[in-house]
């Protein structure tokens, strides 16, 4: 039994920019800050602290004869030999994976730690003519992508930035 989980390299980050938004909200709360300045923050925090949530809590165990996804609240599970199609679409890095079993489904992006051995762990236990050739193709190489990982460090180090100006009192 293998568990994949999102990558720590971008749960850091995304961590850091959840705790910084929280600390600029507080701040510009007891400076007095417009109303209009705090809702603002509020709406920011909201889906950042819903996306780190959900992809602390997000991991994929394969196991033998199923493939389980967790989520928020969510569980689901695929008998690995019941798969029927297991298809990619590709947009630049970004990969989803999709495993269908009649009409259930589970969709996997490369966001996930060890992409490549979720793929391979995968690959191995599906019936192979489930396996789509774009799929095939895409197994022998499966890209990771790091741009969500340089966008958040981007957006710690402004809203650090912010924070520091803000602390300073220079504007």
């Amino acid at each position: 039994m293998q568990t994949f989980s999102i990558r720590k390299a971008f749960l850091v980050p995304l961590g850091l920019l959840l705790a910084l938004a929280v600390g600029l909200f507080i701040v510009c709360l007891v400076q007095g800050q417009p109303a209009a300045k705090i809702a603002i923050l509020g709406f920011i925090i909201l889906p950042v602290a819903l996306l780190f949530i959900e992809s602390l809590a997000r991991r994929v165990v394969v196991g033998e004869q199923e493939v389980t996804v967790f989520k928020v609240l969510r569980k689901k599970t695929l008998r690995l030999a019941e798969v029927t199609e297991v298809e990619t679409v590709r947009v630049r890095k970004r990969v989803f994976l999709t495993l269908c079993a009649g009409d259930e489904f589970v969709i996997l992006s490369n966001a996930y730690a060890d992409f490549p051995g979720m793929v391979a762990a995968l690959l191995g236990r599906v019936p192979s003519e489930a396996v789509s050739e774009e799929t095939g193709k895409m197994a022998t190489n499966p890209p990771v992508k790091t741009t969500d990982i340089v966008t958040c460090w981007l957006a710690v180090a402004l809203l650090a930035f912010i924070l520091y100006v803000q602390l300073s009192g220079k504007f």
